[in-house]
């Protein structure tokens, strides 16, 4: 038998847990947008009431710890108000998670590698950080991209081009970072950034 039940929750975090020997770390609830069930846009930290970040915290928490093992997870729970639902959990690195390479003073990435090695590790923040997706936008094969340039001429931006063989005009190309001394700023320069990055083909098929 299923049982199902509808949630209005108001909205969705990654709580990115790292499990070490030293014990479980939790990083800054990381807030994001999904589109047909894929990650468009992201942003670090989310602003929650303190009892709902401690219920994430103590929920991620048990989750991985039943799980076992050492690494980042990224747990992911819906939030209204003061209360929190468990959604899913992902044993690895995760895409919302690419902001911390902006937001963080240790990326998703060092902080898996350092859990995994035993070596010492931080969970804090370095700025308000946000990510945006890079879209193929074409049926093709490998693409070049135009506007790159422009794109990391505005504030605190970065960005990262996956290089992959082959693009779909929904496939992530590449992910846009910026910083900045507020959500909004980042995100706001995160996708102007994205959008002004324009994937163009240069190998026919």
């Amino acid at each position: 038998m299923i049982l199902e039940g509808e949630i209005k929750f108001d909205f969705e975090i990654t709580q990115l847990t790292v499990r070490a020997a030293s014990g479980t770390h939790f990083c800054e609830p990381i807030g994001h947008v999904q589109k047909d069930g894929d990650y468009v846009e992201s942003w670090q930290p989310q602003p929650m009431s303190e009892t709902a970040r401690a219920k994430a915290r103590d929920m991620a928490g048990a989750v991985t710890s039943a799980l076992g093992g050492l690494g980042i997870f990224g747990v992911e729970l819906f939030i209204k108000g003061d209360e929190v639902w468990f959604s899913e959990v992902s044993a690895r690195l995760h895409n919302t998670g690419l902001v911390t390479l902006v937001s963080q003073q240790l990326s998703e990435f060092a902080l898996h590698a350092r859990a995994i090695l035993g070596l010492p590790l931080t969970t804090e923040m370095a700025s308000p950080g946000a990510s945006a997706v890079i879209y193929g936008g074409v049926e093709a094969g490998a693409l070049a991209f135009d506007g790159v340039a422009e794109a990391l001429n505005i504030p605190g931006s970065e960005l990262r081009l996956f290089g992959k063989p082959e693009s779909f005009v929904k496939r992530r190309m590449g992910v846009a970072l910026a910083r900045g001394k507020t959500i909004e700023e980042a995100r706001d320069r995160a996708k102007r950034a994205a959008t002004t990055v324009k994937p163009v083909v240069y190998l026919s098929q």
